[in-house]
């Protein structure tokens, strides 16, 4: 890692034009997706031979290029990732991989990478302890979790290892969800976000008690002028503008502000120039979230729009449907018409240019409602596109690469060869669990998993502390990390050994002490056998596999694996975990989708935790997933609130089919 004057600018580029109007703007590095393993599949993105070319031109002005290889790897996937990996080590040669699965650190070091890599918000790096455990993985840098406060982001970097720096978003859009738990969309159709293809169901119209909104729909995050608090905080070496699906208009104009604010953020008439180049970035409205801790601003806000670009008017219906723009249109600009679940939802370029409260006629047969609004999503300056030409052009002239087939020598690790393991604790496996919140009286056919409170867990005599599997929250933020080590350490003290970790950085509060059973658990989102043997050199005993797999996935992970697997085969999975509530919705009470899905809001802890009506049930393959190897059966079970009947569906998720 070298040290730097002050942060790196770091922008978003989804196709070509995007990343050559980042380097136009002056960006200090670029990151982008290649075509598969991105987190953004919905982007253009780029095949290996256009990269090298792109690269190399960066290179000629010193501005570094980060691949975002930040997708859940399946177990049928290893070679091919191991193979891609090498053609970007030999080809592309990018500065650094940003990477979610734990399985591309040992894959990408077997595959010759030599490169950074950067450890991506969606594996949730949430506090500070935590980053311990991701620097002795290989990682150099951690992308902080888009909720932190600056005092938060203040206390992360203090607690940092020398050798991995931090980067925080500064510019784009929020997800309702904390990163890496969001399992919405994957459980309402198989299309998961943490493979990159979110279908944003947060963004969605949903109704409750008669009243219809978007109640999970959030605005833009933008740190604009207090982006110079983050000048100050060590180790904060990287500013990262969101938006590898968004236009070159937005990306030049995000980079060309924030270089403003960070080079000349002092002088008034560039605070100025900058904001409204923020303002003219075609972006949602934004808000500064939770940066301020001492204000916070809910970024849920029904009077205002948030579908993505900016909000130029409302359809008016008569002979041919129209609006009266609020912005001067100009000729090529983009308009996105209606959100993208409305009926009649289009895309229509600007034919002519239009003064602000100017009528623009929309092409007939639009079916969009009266009152549905209109957003600009691209517009195509002459200066900007001729920026653009000029490094199109430079890159044309670049030698083309030829890109060849590669071989590898990663091959899947064999798994137990069909012994089963015994814990370290000395309880035979194969083993069912149950767990709950609060303790019951327990089923002598299974054991006792509770999750773990940050008082240390409910009053219990010795024998049955010893006796239960202790669950840790998925989600840690650095105001609360003391206290749930502390709560750690009180079960240890009195003989609690059994633990299921739901974050990877949860390892150091642990001691590096024999007769500890510390299981990977569910959220980690494991889902090859890759990434579950690496953790094996990290004290974990087992690991539960993510719930989002497909039938083959399931049944083929066993057999690559050194640890002994669990899996979550019944329960109230949550469709995702946030740290933000609307001010509309009411908790625990049902809301339905427009497929008249239903699902209710708890809070847990200090989060909130959004479920479905009805549970993940595999208990119907339970055989099936034993004889391929299982050997830990959890049942999840979670208060029901009063009035809410769990309705008897079908609970397989993606067992019928493989979650893309």
């Amino acid at each position: 890692m070298k040290k730097r004057e002050k942060p790196y600018i770091l922008a978003p580029a989804g196709d070509r034009d995007s990343f050559l109007a980042a380097i136009a703007a002056g960006a200090d590095a670029v990151y982008c997706g290649l075509k598969i393993f991105s987190a953004r599949m919905e982007a253009d993105n780029f095949g290996t031979e256009e990269l090298a070319g792109m690269v190399t031109l960066a290179r000629s002005r010193g501005v570094e290029v980060y691949v975002a290889f930040n997708s859940m790897i399946k177990p049928g996937e290893l070679e091919k990732t191991a193979r891609l990996i090498k053609k970007l080590a030999v080809y592309v040669n990018p500065h650094a991989l940003i990477i979610q699965d734990p399985a591309v650190v040992p894959l990408a070091r077997k595959a010759g990478f030599k490169g950074e890599l950067h450890l991506s918000t969606l594996s949730n790096p949430s506090f500070g302890r935590g980053l311990e455990q991701a620097h002795k993985m290989g990682f150099h840098r951690a992308v902080l979790s888009r909720e932190l406060n600056v005092d938060e982001i203040k206390s992360v970097a203090a607690l940092a290892p020398e050798g991995l720096d931090l980067e925080v978003f500064i510019h784009g859009a929020l997800c309702y969800a904390v990163s890496g738990r969001c399992y919405w969309s994957s459980w309402f159709g198989g299309r998961s976000g943490l493979r990159g293809r979110c279908v944003q169901p947060c963004r969605r119209m949903y109704s409750q008690k008669g009243e219809k909104s978007r109640f999970f729909s959030c605005l833009d995050l933008s740190v604009d002028v207090l982006a110079k608090v983050l000048k100050e905080i060590p180790k904060v070496t990287t500013w990262k503008i969101e938006g590898r699906k968004k236009s070159p208009h937005y990306v030049f104009y995000t980079v060309r502000a924030y270089q403003m604010l960070r080079d000349e953020g002092r002088d008034p008439q560039k605070r100025k120039t900058a904001l409204a180049f923020l303002e003219y970035a075609l972006g949602r409205p934004f808000t500064h979230y939770n940066f301020l801790s001492q204000r916070k601003i809910n970024p849920i806000n029904r009077g205002t729009e948030t579908g993505s670009g900016l909000f130029a008017g409302r359809i008016s219906k008569g002979p041919s449907p129209y609006f009266i723009t609020r912005e001067p249109l100009f000729q090529g600009d983009l308009l996105r018409l209606g959100y993208e679940d409305d009926k009649g939802h289009a895309i229509q370029r600007v034919n002519r240019s239009v003064p602000k409260k100017g009528k623009f006629v929309l092409k007939k047969n639009r079916n969009l409602a009266k009152g549905a609004p209109v957003f600009i999503v691209d517009r195509r300056e002459p200066e900007v596109k001729a920026l653009i030409k000029e490094l199109a052009l430079e890159l044309e002239a670049i030698e083309p690469v030829k890109v060849r087939p590669v071989q590898t020598d990663v091959h899947p690790s064999p798994g137990p060869s069909g012994k089963r393991n015994r814990g370290r604790a000395g309880r035979t496996l194969p083993l069912d669990m149950r767990l709950s919140r609060k303790p019951g009286r327990g089923r002598m056919d299974s054991a006792r998993a509770l999750w773990l409170t940050p008082e240390g867990g409910p009053k219990l005599p010795n024998r049955q502390i010893q006796d239960t599997w202790w669950w840790l929250p998925p989600v840690i933020w650095p105001e609360e990390e003391e206290k749930w080590e502390r709560a750690v350490q009180a079960v240890l003290s009195k003989g609690g050994r059994r633990f299921v970790l739901n974050m990877i950085w949860q390892r150091p509060f642990f001691p590096k002490t024999k007769g500890l059973e510390l299981w990977a658990g569910p959220f980690c989102n494991l889902a090859n056998g890759e990434a579950i043997n690496s953790l094996k050199a990290q004290g974990f005993s087992g690991a539960m596999v993510s719930p989002e797999l497909g039938e083959n996935e399931f049944l083929a992970l066993p057999g690559m694996c050194e640890l002994p697997l669990g899996i979550v085969v019944k329960g109230n999975w949550p469709l995702c975990i946030s740290r933000t509530l609307s001010p509309d919705i009411r908790l625990n009470s049902l809301f339905s989708s427009p497929m008249g899905e239903k699902s209710w809001v708890s809070k847990r802890d200090d989060n909130f935790w959004v479920f479905p009506e009805w549970e993940l049930d595999l208990t119907s393959k339970r055989k099936e997933l034993q004889n391929a190897g299982f050997q830990v059966f959890v049942s999840m079970e979670e208060p029901i609130p009063k009035g809410v009947v769990m309705k008897k569906r079908p609970g397989l998720w993606n067992w019928k089919m493989s979650v893309l």
